[in-house]
């Protein structure tokens, strides 16, 4: 207590007052003396004792936060009685709890950025092996046929590798929050047309037939452009699940509460094991042939999601693959 320059001032204009006031006493009487003494010995004890348990809970607080700036585990502080130290404390107990939420949450974000980044390194090297083992092939090959082929190869791991990047740039920034969604009014049949038109000719080379039933009319609001995006990336996971002679339904339903899209392909569908992970990043299933990266989905749900819809994937009853798209009126 002494090492606080206040203390020490009001201690030393206390010794003068109660000097002053003993001397006056015995200067009138000495019954008056001696009860100026009592009192004012009685009220410097009372004084110098509640100082000290004052004292105390705020050095008690302080060691607190000390383990808590050094990322101690253990948080504790006694609870005080009703008045401004008890409001204190429990400021200071809220504010070091939310510092080691936040603490917490960083650590968690940290170690999600070092397995992504791992996920990303991992995704990126099978291309690239590839790619080398193809251009060792061009270089050892006379054959002008076999030549073309391995450069066609290496061009489309180049253009994977790019989707790749693209992807995850955007996932990028709808994490970071930097992209801001137009709202405006999107025709349901112009969104589907625009999400369909990049697969139209791997379609038609794998004579995979599409049937659509969206009725004229039917708007949500929301960004064109992005739900576009997601859209495509449903259409892409439905195509390569139908693969050769395959189909597609798009079916969509608009009443007072949500307008729904359903697309269901005629594949083989999801394994049981499979469905709680699809939209989580870099899951590829348990068939280690999948030729995907397990970006599309993810990147699909975080669209459809940050504008107010929902995303849910099942298997059809009768048999295939089935996303079901809801956004509420």
């Amino acid at each position: 207590m002494l090492r606080n320059r206040e203390f020490r001032q009001f201690a030393v204009i206390f010794f003068l007052i109660a000097a002053a006031s003993v001397t006056l006493g015995f200067a009138n009487n000495m019954a008056a003396g001696i009860l100026a003494l009592f009192s004012s010995f009685a009220f410097g004890t009372a004084f110098f004792v509640f100082t000290k348990a004052r004292y105390k809970s705020l050095m008690q607080i302080s060691e607190q936060i000390d383990l808590v700036l050094h990322n101690a585990d253990h948080l504790f502080i006694a609870e005080s009685e009703e008045g401004e130290l008890s409001i204190l404390q429990s400021e200071i107990t809220k504010m070091m709890l939310r510092i080691r939420e936040q603490n917490d949450a960083l650590k968690k974000e940290k170690e999600h950025l070092a397995d992504s980044l791992a996920d990303v390194a991992h995704q990126l090297r099978t291309p690239l092996t590839s790619i080398t083992l193809v251009l060792s092939l061009i270089e050892n090959t006379s054959d002008e046929k076999e030549r073309k082929n391995l450069i066609r190869e290496t061009e489309e791991l180049l253009v994977r590798m790019d989707w790749l990047l693209t992807s995850l740039l955007k996932l990028s920034r709808l994490d970071a929050g930097i992209v801001v969604f137009q709202k405006e009014q999107v025709n349901i049949n112009s969104l589907i047309t625009a999400a369909l038109q990049p697969l139209q000719i791997p379609m038609e080379l794998h004579n995979i037939s599409l049937q659509a039933d969206v009725p004229p009319g039917i708007t949500i609001d929301g960004d064109f452009n992005w739900l576009s995006e997601a859209l495509q990336n449903i259409f892409k996971n439905c195509m390569e699940s139908a693969g050769d002679n395959g189909k597609i339904d798009i079916h969509c339903e608009d009443n007072p509460i949500f307008m729904e899209i359903t697309i269901h392909d005629s594949g083989a569908g999801f394994k049981k094991e499979d469905l709680p992970n699809l939209f989580n990043r870099f899951y590829r299933g348990q068939n280690s042939s999948t030729a995907g990266y397990g970006i599309g989905l993810a990147l699909c749900r975080t669209i459809i999601t940050r504008q107010g819809g929902s995303i849910t994937a099942r298997n059809h009853p009768r048999g295939g693959a089935m996303f079901v798209i809801r956004f509420p009126k």
